[in-house]
């Protein structure tokens, strides 16, 4: 049976320490799930966070880079996979996981927001602005969650996925 993969986006640099803190957590507690971890793979702010923490859990890591060599990936993905394709990889990102998690919001991140919106996959805000949340969710109630912690956001997942 193929492992279930969850996309945890966020801002690289310039994520703050409550972004890169609830990355972590959730990142474990994916891994405890069993799910494997999918980020954008660089060695910055949340996707390096969620990497480490499902590592420390003993989770698989994936990351889909912007770029064509794994320079500046971070060191705790298990598979770093090269597109060459830069912020169009957020497709890459969307369309290959199951639930999308979205650890603050930033342009980047936004962007794989609407994307995964498009591609009717559900989207757990976690650390998001009440700003940030009504406007996705005026996007499509039916498909964004708001959660305040990570093991909400992990339950609110299980739940969707069981649906």
């Amino acid at each position: 049976m193929a492992r279930t993969i969850i996309g945890v986006m966020g801002r690289g640099e310039g994520a703050s320490e409550e972004e890169t803190r609830a990355a972590f957590e959730l990142g474990a507690l994916i891994a405890r799930e069993g799910w494997a971890l999918l980020t954008g793979g660089r060695s910055a702010g949340v996707m390096d966070a969620a990497a480490r923490g499902a590592k420390s859990e003993g989770g698989l890591t994936l990351g889909v880079l912007p770029g064509e060599t794994a320079a500046g990936a971070s060191d705790a993905l298990d598979i770093a996979i090269l597109t060459g394709l830069g912020q169009a990889r957020n497709n890459v990102n969307v369309l290959t996981s199951r639930v999308v998690f979205s650890c603050g919001v930033g342009a980047g991140t936004a962007s794989e927001i609407a994307l995964a919106l498009k591609a009717k996959r559900s989207v757990i805000l976690l650390c998001a602005s009440v700003e940030a949340r009504a406007f996705f969710q005026s996007l499509d109630a039916d498909r964004v969650f708001v959660a305040e912690t990570p093991r909400e956001a992990v339950e609110i997942a299980r739940r969707l996925l069981r649906d």
